[in-house]
């Protein structure tokens, strides 16, 4: 059972997880451009690689956004993150022969493939970077695993908004202007929602006023109200 307290900074949590990962991933992409890597341009929906592939890399995201995802044995998808510049792809894999899940392209994007073995012989501190990017992710994992068992749909919404905002504003772009890679239904499969659930969901956020919506181009129009709505669950909550 998780502790109700612990919704409280649910948010602040992930704010700190996104500054440190950033940091780290800037960090790392510094390091890396002393290494000869071969870089890769994606077009949308384009497949860097699928679970059962037998994995040769892990992947650095340059640019672009990407999904992962796990396949059901019946077939049915269920997206795990969507992974933005600075993130690892395929860090669910190490250890093992092939990859465990599928990753693809949400828009023109790009890709540096990183050989494991050679970048740990070269770079003396490689796999302490490594476990660091693995632990961060597993953090962020739990994050939402909370969010997703504590928080109510709409609210669940919210998280999302404010969470790709604070990762957005530490890659230099606007934290108010929002451009969704992803479907409404791509979002509605990562947050255990259905469709009609995320669309009415976000309609009642912009009938609030909190955010404008054009599209697939999201305005945060006050920040603060959104950030009220999760407080008041942890305010419930306790």
């Amino acid at each position: 059972m998780f502790d109700s307290h612990a919704v409280t900074d649910l948010h602040a949590h992930a704010v700190s997880e996104t500054y440190q990962a950033r940091v780290a991933s800037t960090d790392f992409e510094n390091l890396l451009k002393r290494v000869v890597l071969r870089r890769r341009i994606v077009q949308a929906k384009q497949v860097v690689f699928r679970a059962g592939q037998p994995q040769q890399f892990i992947y650095l995201v340059h640019s672009g956004v990407f999904k992962t995802s796990l396949t059901a044995a019946d077939g049915r998808e269920k997206i795990t993150g969507f992974r933005l510049r600075g993130d690892l792809l395929g860090l669910d894999s190490l250890g093992t022969p092939n990859h465990a899940c599928d990753v693809v392209a949400l828009d023109v994007g790009e890709v540096w493939e990183l050989p494991i073995d050679q970048l740990r012989a070269q770079i003396p501190d490689f796999q302490d970077r490594l476990t660091a990017a693995l632990a961060s992710e597993i953090r962020r994992d739990w994050n939402w695993m909370l969010a997703l068992s504590t928080l109510s749909a709409e609210q669940r919404v919210v998280a999302f908004l404010l969470d790709l905002a604070e990762r957005l504003e530490r890659m230099g772009f606007s934290s108010r202007q929002m451009l969704l890679r992803m479907s409404r239904a791509d979002l509605g499969n990562f947050l255990s929602m259905q469709l009609e659930t995320v669309v009415r969901a976000l309609s009642r956020l912009q009938a609030l006023g909190h955010i404008a919506i054009d599209g697939r181009e999201i305005c945060i129009r006050d920040r603060n109200g959104l950030q009220a709505m999760l407080d008041y669950n942890a305010a419930l909550a306790a």
